[in-house]
C-alpha cells in the first residue's frame, strides 16, 4: 500500500507520529491505517471497507460522519471558534450544559466541561477533595480506585486506576490512594449474561480499607459501573449498591467514571440509570458528543456544587480549576446537536432492544476455539481468550490484526476481544462481527 493521504495526495512519513498505546515499531512495520468514516463503517485509503464493531474507541454512538453533528460544528467554527472560559461565556456552552444536565441523573444539574475523560477523572477527584474542604474536613483526602480501574492518563487517573501496566512507571508520583479487588471472578461468573450472580460481597472490602485510613481522611471512591478498558467487567448483582451503601455510611463521595458507559451504551442514558445507583459524581466524556471535537465533562450532585460554591467569599473563584478549551465552542456545538440526534432517533432504547439479539450472537461463540469466557450488557461485549503459552496478550493482538484484514474492527485488551458497535448496528452486522470473530480463531494457534 502507498503510503499518502488519499484526500491530498501527499507522501506520509511515520516517522513523526509518536502513537498513543500503540507498539509504534510493530505498528509502523505494517500499518492499519483508517481514511474515511460514514454510519457504520471506515475505510481505508485504498478503499477497503472496514465494519466498526468498536465505535471508534467506544465513543461514536451515534455513528461515523452524521451530518447534524458535522452542520453544526462547521456553522460554529463560521461564527465563532474560540471563546475564553474564564470570566468569560458563551451561549452555546450553557445549551450544552442544559443539555447534558437534562438525560443526567435526578439531582444533578451542574456540568463542568473539560477535554477528555482523563481531564474528567482528576477534576472529579480534585472536587472530591474541594467539597470535604469546604465542609471543614480538609484531611479527607485520600481516594480509593479499584484493580483494573481504567480513569485516563492523567497523573491522578493513573494512580487510582488499576492497571499495573499503566502505573508502574510512576507510582512515586501520587501518595494517598488505595484500591479494592478487582469484580472479576472468571471461576463462578464465567460465560455470565449481564450481571453476574456472584460478587457482590466484593464490595464489603471497602469497610476494611476505610478502617485502615479512617474515615476521616477519605474523600472518595472512584470506580466504574463497567469496567470497559479492563476487558468488559460487568458489576455482579448488588455490588454496587454495597459501595453506595457503604460511602453514605462513612461520608465518602462515590464517583462513577462514565467515560465509556455514558449516553446510550448500557441502553440507558448512564450506568447510574441503568443500575439504579446514583454517584455523588459522575465523569463522561467520548460519545457526549460523537467525539466529533474533544469533550468531556463532571457531573455533580447539586449538593456537592452548592457546598463548593457557597463557602467561597463572595466574589472569588470558588473552584480554582479549568482548562482553556473547557466548553470549547466547537465541542459544544457538537454536544448540543449530539444529545438532540440521540433523543430524535431514541438510541438510547435502541441500544436496549437491540441487546437481546446481540447477547445471543455473542454468546454463540462459547465453545469458539481459544474462548474461556464471554460477557455483555447493553452494546458490550467481552470475548475473553485463553492465553497463548510464554506470550500473554498475543492471541488477541493477532485476533485484532485478523478481523483489520478480514474487514472487522474489534479492539484488545489484554487476552481479551471487545466490543462496543455504535448504536445504530443492524441484525445483520452483529452477526457479521461475530461470525468473522469465530473465523479468525479457527486459524489462530
Amino acid at each position: 500500500m502507498k503510503l499518502e493521504n488519499p484526500h491530498t495526495g501527499t507522501t506520509l512519513s511515520l516517522d513523526e507520529w509518536w502513537m498513543p498505546f500503540t507498539a509504534n515499531r510493530h505498528f509502523k512495520a505494517a500499518p492499519r491505517l483508517l481514511a474515511k468514516a460514514d454510519g457504520m463503517f471506515y475505510w481505508t485509503p485504498d478503499g477497503r471497507e472496514i465494519l466498526d464493531g468498536t465505535a471508534g474507541l467506544w465513543c461514536v454512538n451515534a455513528g461515523h460522519n452524521r451530518k447534524p453533528i458535522v452542520e453544526a460544528i462547521a456553522r460554529q467554527a463560521a461564527t465563532m471558534d474560540y471563546a475564553p472560559p474564564f470570566n468569560l461565556g458563551h451561549p452555546v456552552a450553557f445549551e450544552a450544559a442544559t443539555a447534558v444536565a437534562a438525560v443526567a441523573p435526578a439531582g444533578m444539574q451542574h456540568v463542568f466541561f473539560v477535554n477528555s475523560g482523563s481531564e474528567a477523572a482528576d477534576t472529579a477527584m480534585k472536587m472530591a477533595i474541594a467539597y470535604h474542604r469546604a465542609r471543614g474536613e480538609p484531611a479527607r483526602r485520600i481516594i480509593i480506585g479499584r484493580e483494573r480501574g481504567y480513569h485516563g492518563v492523567n497523573i491522578g487517573g493513573t494512580m487510582a486506576g488499576g492497571i499495573p501496566g499503566n502505573r508502574k512507571a510512576y507510582g512515586a508520583l501520587m501518595a494517598g490512594v488505595d484500591h479494592l479487588r478487582s469484580t472479576h471472578d472468571l471461576a463462578r461468573n464465567a460465560y455470565s449474561k449481564g450481571q453476574p450472580a456472584h460478587g457482590a460481597e466484593f464490595a464489603d472490602e471497602l469497610e476494611r480499607i476505610i478502617a485502615l485510613h479512617d474515615a476521616s481522611n477519605v474523600a472518595a471512591v472512584i470506580v466504574e459501573p463497567m469496567a470497559g478498558s479492563a476487558g468488559v467487567l460487568v458489576p455482579p448483582q448488588g455490588y454496587l449498591e454495597k459501595l453506595r451503601a457503604i460511602c453514605d455510611k462513612h461520608g465518602v463521595l462515590l464517583i462513577f467514571d462514565e467515560v465509556i458507559t455514558g449516553f446510550g451504551r448500557l441502553g440507558a442514558p448512564f450506568a447510574a440509570h441503568r443500575f439504579n445507583v446514583k454517584p455523588d459524581l459522575l465523569t463522561c466524556a467520548k460519545a457526549i458528543n460523537n467525539a466529533a471535537v474533544p469533550m468531556g465533562a463532571v457531573i455533580a450532585r447539586n449538593e456537592i456544587h452548592d457546598a463548593i460554591v457557597n463557602a467561597a467569599p463572595e466574589g472569588a473563584i470558588e473552584f480554582l480549576h479549568g482548562y482553556t478549551y473547557s466548553g470549547h465552542p466547537l465541542a459544544c456545538a457538537a454536544a448540543v446537536a449530539t444529545q438532540k440526534l440521540f433523543a430524535e432517533e431514541k438510541l438510547f432504547e435502541r441500544a436496549r432492544s437491540m441487546e437481546p439479539h446481540f447477547e445471543a450472537a455473542l454468546h454463540s461463540l462459547r465453545g469458539a476455539r481459544h474462548v474461556i469466557d464471554i460477557r455483555n450488557i447493553g452494546l458490550v461485549g467481552g470475548v475473553e481468550l485463553e492465553p497463548r503459552a510464554g506470550a500473554p496478550g498475543r492471541r488477541a493482538v493477532d485476533a485484532h490484526v485478523k478481523c483489520f484484514e478480514a474487514g472487522v474492527l474489534v479492539r484488545f485488551t489484554a487476552d481479551i476481544l471487545a466490543l462496543s458497535p455504535p448504536l445504530i448496528i443492524e441484525r445483520a452486522q452483529i452477526e457479521r462481527i461475530v461470525e468473522t470473530i469465530r473465523t479468525v480463531l479457527k486459524t489462530l494457534e
